[in-house]
């Protein structure tokens, strides 16, 4: 069984002069696991990620790897890769020469090169691009030969930064799936940042999403799809109705509100997607104030006592046109039951 604590951060304080951007934080991450760093901007993530690399030295707190304490080892010491958000290939070389040039710094040369760049070309469908520049390289194979220059390094560690952001719809999703097959064919355990929840859901094994310096919540994608401890974590993964609890009942901006059903006594709120809104039936009563089509399904947005409610159904379902007014419910055996709120 492969060690859970292989990378650890134990109590780790970064900052920036007198500003704490991250304040005591833990985290233990298991060897070949494929993590996401996932929150909005200013949340600390890439500056964890920067400590992790060696380009931040942290305040206070320490940095293990594979047994070692690696807080104050330089960053070309570290064995950990990262590939950067715009790539930072070398225009001027091939892609040849660009995957090579961390090994010839060691000094690798001849067959051994070769053959080590031609592997890790290999490993990322590029094989036959070695003589190529990077301006001649689409977004998606420029990506490619970054991943491909960390890789040859065989790092510990490799981290990414907002991998996918560059590329269009069609290469994320193209991307995804080569990111994927590259770190379980390697093994190498792999943490990348991100600000789309999207992007963790589809590629991490497991989700570490931050909140202004600490963590708010880590679980499996399935974890945090379904079942988000915080108000702050269900509205960045899509439930779009979300509301405090006051002694069993919807908080609201025009009071308390009871439910058709008893809401959870532990719970501090819960929190609706649009899908699982009631439209048509039920205690309450919403306007249409927004319709749009979204393919499979159409979105409504309804002005109503207990504030804006987002509704979804099935696009073969009547049309309400704005203005009109609506019944709906919120089930509560359809909400996330969440621990903590605000």
């Amino acid at each position: 069984m492969s060690d859970p604590s292989y990378l650890k951060l134990d109590r780790l304080t970064l900052a920036y002069g007198d500003t704490v951007a991250v304040k005591d934080l833990n985290l233990s991450i298991g060897k070949g696991e494929l993590v996401a760093l996932l929150g909005p901007s200013g949340c600390g993530k890439t500056t964890t990620m920067r400590a992790i690399a060696g380009l931040l030295t942290p305040a206070s707190g320490k940095i293990n790897l594979d047994g070692a304490d690696i807080t104050r080892v330089s960053a070309n010491k570290r064995a950990i890769g990262l590939v950067f958000q715009s790539y930072a290939l070398f225009p001027h070389l091939t892609v040849y020469e660009n995957v090579a040039f961390g090994l010839r710094l060691k000094g690798m040369r001849g067959n051994d090169l070769d053959a080590r760049v031609g592997a890790g070309l290999k490993s990322v469908g590029l094989a036959n691009f070695s003589g190529r520049k990077p301006g001649e390289l689409s977004g998606g194979q420029q990506q490619r030969v970054a991943l491909a220059r960390s890789m040859v390094m065989e790092p510990k560690v490799l981290l990414l930064d907002e991998p996918l952001s560059n590329l269009d719809a069609r290469l994320r999703l193209e991307m995804r799936t080569e990111l994927q097959r590259v770190q379980k064919e390697t093994g190498v355990t792999m943490i990348f940042v991100t600000h789309d929840q999207v992007e963790a859901l589809a590629l991490a094994d497991r989700i570490i999403v931050m909140l202004n310096g600490g963590i708010e919540q880590i679980g499996t994608p399935e974890d945090i799809y379904n079942r988000p401890i915080s108000a702050f974590v269900a509205d960045f993964v899509g439930f779009e109705n979300v509301f405090a609890l006051e002694n069993g009942r919807l908080k609201t901006a025009n009071g308390a509100v009871t439910l058709s059903t008893p809401a959870p006594s532990s719970a501090a709120g819960l929190a609706w997607r649009p899908r699982a809104v009631t439209l048509g039936s039920g205690p309450f009563q919403g306007t249409v104030r927004g319709t749009s089509f979204a393919g499979n399904s159409r979105e409504y947005l309804l002005d109503t006592p207990l504030g804006p409610i987002k509704a979804e159904v099935d696009a073969a379902a009547a049309v309400h046109a704005m203005g009109s007014t609506l019944a709906f419910d919120l089930p509560v055996a359809a909400a996330a039951s969440l621990a903590k709120y605000g």
